[in-house]
């Protein structure tokens, strides 16, 4: 049994190999996203599992290929699948996986992190610091536990996110089309994503994209926070129309933000642009605005999130070759 990893960063490669040693499995690796002009490294492996930002293109063809092949799955070591062709995968016989909880402290602490950040103006103190001003008029803080913080989407990572929020001593509210009632003890749930953003101080997002939640914060929806709101988006970038919030930011719609994740990102993070002239400009507008944080879609990357990603993703691939199911498979 042989399986192929695709896009793996150096920082995998102990949790990959003692993996393969434990199972006394041959996985290889390289550095490169799976694409039609890619995919052909798979042929003579069992398994394949990928990690990427960017589609894997193509046509119904390729996952047919895939199946001729012998592949029985496709899996993605990360909760997105919004680069897969899922009805494509399927209808060639191929059975898609993810890990949907690599870590939702992960995501959820990084949140919170970042909301902490907002509200105690690190940010512009770090920028008054480094001028050799050392003032802090005009920059006096906010407690969370005076805060209502508002969850758009509790589900696992939401979920931890608003329990860490709880701890904290904040208020905390959330909107999702399915209600968690292990929740109810840490949360309010409201009824529309309309209400949240009248009520809460920050807005901090952890949905999935798809049709529905793809420009789920719009002009529309920024007009409805409060002008001294935070937002929060450490879930997918295209759930923010990135035009529309450089727009109500400069307008002082809202206090500020903190970004883990922005459109069109996968020509920008993790890839190294010193020097350079950045040609995403609304990306350059948010790095120039002092209220505003951005980090290289990062919240995921911890130890133990790292570590899950390859083992669950693993896992599910032998759990498939050996005509057993998970519980991660589409």
């Amino acid at each position: 049994m042989k399986i192929l990893m695709y896009s793996v960063r150096d920082d995998e490669q102990d949790a990959i190999q003692a993996w393969a040693a434990a199972h006394q499995i041959q996985v290889d690796t390289n550095d490169l996203e799976f694409h039609p002009e890619t995919a052909d490294l798979v042929k003579g492996y069992d398994g394949l599992v990928i990690q990427q930002r960017s589609p894997i293109g193509g046509d119904a063809s390729l996952y047919q290929s895939l199946a001729a092949a012998g592949l029985k799955q496709l899996t993605s070591r990360t909760a997105g699948v919004d680069t897969i062709d899922i009805p494509a995968a399927k209808a060639a016989g191929l059975v898609v996986t993810n890990v949907p909880a690599y870590s939702p402290n992960s995501v959820a602490e990084m949140s919170v992190a970042q909301t902490m950040r907002l509200i105690r103006n690190l940010e512009m103190f770090d920028q008054r610091i480094s001028q050799q001003n050392f003032q802090w008029a005009g920059l006096q803080a906010r407690e969370i536990r005076s805060l209502t913080v508002g969850i758009i989407g509790a589900g696992r990572i939401g979920g931890t996110a608003a329990r860490l929020f709880h701890g904290l001593g904040a208020k905390v509210i959330a909107y999702d089309v399915v209600r968690h009632p292990e929740l109810e003890d840490v949360l309010t749930y409201v009824d529309t994503k309309e209400d949240l953003l009248r009520q809460a101080d920050v807005v901090d997002l952890h949905v999935d994209l798809n049709e529905t939640s793809a420009g789920l914060i719009d002009a529309a929806a920024l007009k409805l926070m409060k002008t001294d709101a935070y937002l929060i988006n450490a879930s997918r970038g295209p759930v923010i129309v990135t035009d529309d919030l450089v727009a109500a930011l400069k307008a002082g719609e809202i206090a500020g933000c903190a970004l883990d994740t922005v459109e069109g990102e996968n020509v920008l993070f993790n890839q190294n642009h010193q020097g350079e002239v950045l040609q995403d400009t609304n990306v350059a507008q948010l790095m120039q605005m002092p209220n505003v944080i951005i980090t290289p879609h990062v919240g995921f990357y911890t130890n133990l999130a790292v570590k899950n990603m390859v083992d669950i993703s693993l896992d599910d691939v032998l759990a498939i070759l050996n005509g057993e199911t998970t519980a991660h498979a589409f």
